[in-house]
């Protein structure tokens, strides 16, 4: 039936408007598939490259919403922990003015200035358990040598006896430690 259609045709092989295809040489076939097969295969191998880099930069993102997340609980902490620090300090200040302020007063006033005293003094301590059980703890810095990454120096004074030079004289404001990092230095007068 073909080959009534190929003598029925012009001299190109067309019959009324339809192409016939020329049957394709074995050879000619293999070729065009081989070449079909690179073309796959290069977008194969772009698509799994375009794979792994999409992969890479989910693993990169999920890490740094992570890091993002533990810095910002880490910021909060510290804000709330400057809160307790500033009630602490205030009720230490209270407890140094309440201890002059009572062995200044001869009259019979003492039994309500010890009331408060107690009061605020238990308050201290409670304040300090909290600060504990989230970590934090004093430094000592009297009689240390003076180290800026744990001190914050507010004044010279002249070496002694008691403060060698380049050692803590006084503290002024106590520092606090959380875990191995510096909450807050302490604020203290150096001897020179």
């Amino acid at each position: 039936m073909g080959d009534e259609r190929i003598l029925k045709g012009d001299a190109n092989g067309e019959t009324n408007g339809e192409s016939l295809a020329r049957p394709e040489a074995p050879g000619e076939s293999v070729e065009a598939l081989q070449a079909e097969v690179a073309r796959l295969s290069q977008a194969a191998e772009r698509n799994w490259q375009q794979f792994l880099r999409a992969a890479a930069d989910l693993e990169n993102y999920r890490k740094q919403a992570a890091r993002q997340r533990e810095e910002a609980v880490a910021s909060t902490r510290r804000a709330l922990l400057a809160v307790i620090l500033g009630v602490a300090d205030t009720l230490e200040r209270a407890l140094t003015h309440a201890g002059s302020a009572g062995a200044a007063d001869s009259g019979g006033n003492n039994a309500g200035a010890a009331a408060i005293a107690d009061g605020i003094r238990l308050a201290h301590r409670q304040v300090l358990d909290v600060l504990s059980r989230m970590g934090v703890r004093p430094m000592e810095a009297l009689g240390k040598e003076f180290d800026p990454r744990f001190h914050d120096a507010v004044e010279a004074v002249a070496a002694g006896e008691c403060a060698p030079a380049g050692t803590v004289a006084a503290e002024i404001q106590r520092g606090y430690m959380l875990g191995d990092e510096v909450l807050r230095p302490a604020r203290v007068r150096v001897a020179q």
